[in-house]
């Protein structure tokens, strides 16, 4: 790092937005980094674009989390969405993010069809109609004890998801690292989603400010298949999106498709669930910037 754009500690977590060297700006909450200007295009367009393809022509998209604005950025390239919700329980985050990460959000929050909820996404769920949205993007800090959101990586939670899910929407999750020393974790969320959903996949992206793969898993009550072809998914993104991405084409999207053999194996025998009696906890808790020595 080498500057303090922002630091505060919020009712619900310690905030610091800084600059660094190569990787530009980047949000850091309870001391571990969320995203950066640098590479934050690969993470966001991994999370957002296999699940709006999947779900055809999206109309109504829930966004839970995102502070930064980019996932919300790249919901709202699709042309057919008329609707894009996002819900963050930490308003200071995202007012800080609104003055400091324009490059991350580019100005989605002003959108028409961008709606900013500052609440607690399990109540957004459940004040939901049944089958209401299209696309579920969950896409939250990481679940430590001490934050926000350890609760929503649970079956319990995954229920109350798929309840608001059109029949044939979408959920997408952001589903932890897939290092081989940290992969148990990922395997578990995609067996915790299993649980709930007829359909799961799981894919992961390099992302390299995370110093690891990134995992992510699909779930949903149909079939997840894609075209195999690279020019037919090019054809699809360019028909539905206003283009602009930076890191996903057919031939990327191809690749995620096919994640390598220990994920997909771990994935495949992985049986153990996450719940509220057991939550996941990923990294214990993080060292802020004021903490370090």
């Amino acid at each position: 790092m080498t500057r303090i754009l922002a630091a505060r500690r919020t009712r619900w977590q310690e905030m610091h937005i800084v600059e660094t060297g190569a990787y530009g700006k980047a949000l850091v909450l309870d001391g571990k980094w969320q995203s950066c200007t640098g590479d934050e295009f690969i993470y966001h367009e991994s999370l957002v674009h296999p699940a709006m393809l999947r779900a055809g022509q999206p109309r109504r998209v829930l966004i839970l989390g995102g502070g930064e604005g980019a996932t919300l950025r790249e919901v709202l390239r699709w042309s057919s969405v008329e609707r894009a919700t996002m819900v963050d329980i930490d308003g200071e985050v995202v007012e800080a993010c609104r003055e400091h990460l324009a490059e991350m959000h580019q100005g989605a929050f002003d959108d028409p069809r961008a709606e900013l909820v500052i609440g607690d996404a399990l109540e957004v769920i459940d004040d939901s109609p049944d089958g209401h949205y299209d696309v579920v993007i969950s896409d939250l800090s990481d679940p430590i004890e001490e934050g926000p959101s350890f609760k929503l990586f649970t079956r319990e939670y995954f229920a109350r998801l798929r309840r608001v899910l059109a029949p044939q929407g979408v959920a997408v999750v952001q589903a932890g690292p897939v290092s081989p020393p940290e992969l148990a974790l990922h395997a578990r969320l995609v067996s915790t989603l299993r649980a709930v959903f007829a359909h799961t996949a799981s894919y992961c992206a390099h992302v390299p400010s995370y110093a690891a793969p990134w995992g992510f898993a699909l779930a949903a009550d149909r079939p997840l298949d894609l075209p195999g072809d690279p020019a037919a998914l090019d054809a699809l993104l360019a028909e539905r999106t206003t283009g602009g991405l930076r890191y996903l084409d057919g031939r990327t999207l191809v690749a995620l498709d096919n994640p390598p053999l220990y994920v997909r194996e771990a994935v495949a025998r992985e049986t153990r669930v996450y719940t509220l009696d057991e939550p996941p906890r990923f990294f214990g808790t993080g060292q802020g910037p004021d903490d370090a020595r």
